[in-house]
């Protein structure tokens, strides 16, 4: 059995994005922050790690992005997980009683209309994770708080769900990857992230996105991390598809020839956003 690192506590997204990529034969491990996740897996107390990277609304998640970098990890797959928010109680609640809505920050801004609607002016309270919130409910039983997560967390912890998808936007997903210290070899690779520094002249980064399109490499993702220390330097994180690979070793061999530095972060099959 897997033993796989997370954010959050049991009844997370992360540990359904854990669950819909290994299956329910799975351990996981808790972690309170994204740092402890990787630490954990760089210690070998872990055998994988399962890690948000972006959500199609609030965006990247730079933090992330700069451990990657840190703790020199590996990427050997990603999860698209279809985040859908519900509204759950104590049993036994009204929902006249209600005046305390706490969730992750992000989950109630992603539902900021449904709660400007359905309760106008209303205490928002910050958890630091959605499970959290909703075992902490389950633990005071508060009958005037109501929380925001999965459905996964309202069985565990028991809570009724009043109302559900009552996020803003539908189509709303977070993009997870899975972590490992070592690189796997994969024969089935059809996309990869790498990371790269390009010296400071004009073009120079123009210049390595035309060899990625010469090369009939699509071209996913681009972001800029910061350089720590070094002011107005940036690396940047780049995703690539592939139906080759002969074509992206090619891309990979002349990129190396224009660029101060290079490191493929993983190869890796594409994952499937499922609507």
């Amino acid at each position: 059995m897997k033993r796989v690192s997370i954010q959050g506590i049991k009844g997370c997204f992360h540990e359904d994005a854990a669950v819909q990529y290994f299956g329910e034969d799975v351990e996981i491990v808790e972690c309170r922050t994204f740092r402890k996740v990787c630490e954990m897996l760089d210690r070998d107390e872990v055998d994988c790690a399962v890690m948000a990277i972006e959500n199609s609304i609030a965006g990247s998640i730079l933090e992330n992005y700069a451990l990657l970098r840190d703790f020199h990890l590996r990427i050997i797959g990603e999860i698209y997980l279809h985040i859908e928010m519900n509204l759950m109680i104590y049993p036994g609640t009204k929902i006249s009683d209600i005046r305390e809505i706490h969730s992750h920050p992000i989950a109630l801004k992603q539902c900021a209309e449904y709660i400007d609607r359905r309760f106008g002016p209303i205490e928002l309270r910050d958890n630091w994770d959605t499970a959290g919130a909703a075992r902490q409910l389950s633990i005071e039983k508060y009958n005037y708080v109501a929380t925001i997560g999965n459905v996964r967390s309202a069985k565990i912890y028991g809570l009724d769900i009043i109302d559900r998808g009552i996020e803003t936007n539908k189509k709303n997903y977070t993009r997870f990857l899975v972590l490992a210290k070592q690189a796997l070899p994969n024969q089935k690779a059809d996309k990869a992230s790498i990371s790269f520094k390009c010296g400071h002249y004009y073009g120079a980064l123009a210049k390595v996105l035309t060899i990625f399109a010469e090369q009939h490499i699509n071209l996913t993702k681009i972001q800029s991390i910061p350089v720590i220390g070094k002011p107005n330097e940036y690396s940047f994180h780049v995703d690539v598809e592939f139906e080759s690979m002969d074509d992206y070793e090619r891309a990979i061999h002349q990129v190396l020839k224009n660029v101060s530095s290079l490191a493929i972060l993983g190869e890796y099959e594409k994952a499937q956003i499922n609507s």
